[in-house]
């Protein structure tokens, strides 16, 4: 005789590392009452508090070689 499933005997497994990542960001967007701008803020707050510098990098431009000439290994395209 074949045993059920895993799945079927006790619910779909779930990963406790995930469950406890998406229990944190319920808990945080709680606080700040669902607001995107206001999470954005405590989370720059967060990192001021403890001496952190956010990375800044200057955007890529939008029609970049690579993308116009994808086989070519630099930001310039190949001239003939």
């Amino acid at each position: 005789m074949m045993s059920e499933p895993h799945q079927e005997q006790h619910g779909p497994w779930q990963d406790p590392i995930v469950a406890e990542v998406r229990a944190a960001r319920r808990q945080l967007l709680a606080r700040v009452g669902y607001d995107l701008h206001a999470l954005c803020e405590l989370l720059r707050s967060h990192q001021a508090a403890e001496g952190r510098k956010p990375v800044q990098r200057t955007p890529r431009p939008l029609h970049s070689a690579r993308i116009l000439y994808p086989e070519t290994r630099d930001d310039k395209p190949s001239v003939p």
